[in-house]
Formats: C-alpha cells, sequence, structure tokens
C-alpha cells in the first residue's frame, strides 16, 4: 500500500511494485485503493480482481495489510465485475 494525502487525512493506493523498492517508490499498477475517512464502509476499498488475480498468479505475495483487504473484499468486487460483463 502507498501512502497519499495530508497530515490527518491519509489515503492509500494498493499497489503492484517490486519488493527491492521502497513503499513509496515507482510501482508496476495500481490495483486498488483505501479511504478509511469515507463515511460509507462499502466505499472505502476499491479493487480490480483481475489484475490481482493476475499478478497473484505471477508470483506477487500481497503485504499483510492487503491480504486482509483481499480476504474481506474480493468476493464483493468479483461479483460486481461479473455483473458489469454480462451487462446486468
Amino acid at each position: 500500500m502507498k501512502q497519499f494525502g495530508r497530515h490527518g487525512r491519509h489515503f492509500y493506493r494498493i499497489v503492484a511494485i517490486d519488493k527491492r523498492r521502497a513503499r513509496d517508490g515507482d510501482v508496476l499498477e495500481i490495483l486498488g485503493t483505501y479511504d478509511p475517512s469515507v463515511k460509507i464502509k462499502e466505499s472505502r476499498v476499491i479493487l480490480k480482481p483481475t489484475r490481482i488475480k493476475y499478478w497473484l498468479s505471477v508470483g506477487a505475495q500481497p503485504s499483510d495489510h492487503v491480504a486482509i483487504f483481499l480476504e474481506k473484499y474480493m468476493e464483493k468486487f468479483e461479483k460486481a465485475e461479473a455483473a458489469a460483463s454480462s451487462g446486468s
């Protein structure tokens, strides 16, 4: 997770990054966002499930915090993506 925002108003991008790079260094791809200050809980996390699956399939290892988000929210975003692709 790459941190952005000002003091007291942080938000994060969930990114694919080479493990040899700094947390806030160059990223390979942005895979989602997390904004803890959003009032509606369901809108705090946004994920791109197909790209996340791709990176996991080529050996990417999620951080502990990202793994929690994936476990908690991945199914919801997979269903939404499937519904969008089927035209519903």
